[in-house]
């Protein structure tokens, strides 16, 4: 799955909703608390289970959702949770955010951030859990989705700020291990903004792959996502699958740790060769990769039997 593009209104709301948000805490230093947040914004948070939905039950039919209430369709949210396979979810009217228990808990930051950037989005409350066609449409879905996730990103890295750092780092993975250290969040979400909005202009592609696969595999294990920094969507149109064929061919099989690295051709939308630094490590769960444009290569022409740059 590559990821969304956002249009420029909604990614200017969404900053105005964030820095709002900051400011409220004192602009704080890295890692952003999300305790802090919740209190700020009188957010609730709560677990419950996906495979054993009592509590859920429990309070379904007193709520209500975009001003519907739940006890006129009691199933919604349950139904909501099961089929979309959700780890967490924000419920509107009680201000609360639920995350599965189920899940690792190494992601519960991301997920609960992501909530929070539903809950800061004016427009969200009026789509979610609705039952209208627009609302429905895997296109609608998906960009309310690339909404929070924005949302999420530019709260738990506090805007700009790591924007500004990650351009006085090297485009490598020790630097995207620094910075997931600094801001206290995990390789995968870390890698995404790196790529998204460092080192502007200079095309890079981000992608994790699950290391685990097959029918033992739940729904919370992790997706397969690629992507792409706003200059690599606009030069370059690189399928999934080839981008992970060209790291197949050099990265190693292992449980976590440094995969390998190697410099792969990329072919542009002119045709254009341009060479890229693929660099691949495992975080036990995934193998994560930054590949990074490294400069152009020059085709080769047969002259009298041997091969010279043109």
């Amino acid at each position: 799955m590559k990821n969304v593009v956002i249009g420029q209104y909604e990614t200017a709301e969404l900053r105005i909703q964030v820095e709002k948000v900051l400011r409220g805490l004192g602009m704080p230093e890295p890692p952003l608390r999300l305790p802090d947040v919740r209190e700020l914004l009188r957010l609730d948070r709560q677990y419950y289970s996906s495979t054993d939905d009592s509590a859920l039950r429990e309070w379904v039919s007193k709520v209500k959702i975009a001003g519907k209430q739940l006890i006129a369709r009691p199933a919604l949210l349950l139904d909501v949770v099961r089929k979309a396979e959700l780890s967490a979810l924000w419920v509107p009217d009680r201000k609360r955010i639920l995350i599965d228990k189920e899940t690792p808990k190494l992601k519960h930051r991301w997920y609960e951030a992501h909530e929070i950037g539903h809950s800061i989005t004016p427009w969200h409350e009026e789509f979610l859990f609705g039952d209208s066609e627009e609302t429905l449409s895997p296109m609608c879905y998906e960009q309310l989705e690339a909404e929070a996730n924005h949302a999420a990103g530019q709260l738990l890295f506090l805007a700009d700020r790591f924007a500004r750092e990650a351009v006085d780092s090297s485009a490598t993975m020790a630097s995207v291990h620094r910075l997931a250290k600094r801001y206290g969040n995990t390789l995968t979400s870390t890698l995404w903004r790196f790529v998204e909005e460092a080192h502007d202009g200079q095309p890079m592609v981000g992608l994790v792959d699950p290391t685990r696969r097959g029918a033992d595999v739940s729904s919370h294990q992790p997706r397969r996502y690629c992507v792409e920094s706003p200059s690599f969507k606009e030069r370059f149109e690189c399928s999934e699958r080839l981008l992970l064929g060209n790291v197949a061919t050099y990265a190693q099989r292992r449980r976590g740790g440094p995969l390998g690295e190697a410099e792969i051709v990329l072919v542009d939308r002119n045709g254009d060769r341009h060479a890229f630094r693929f660099e691949s490590f495992s975080n036990g769960h995934s193998a994560l990769t930054l590949a990074v444009y490294a400069r152009p290569v020059r085709a080769l022409v047969a002259v009298a039997g041997s091969r010279v740059s043109e």
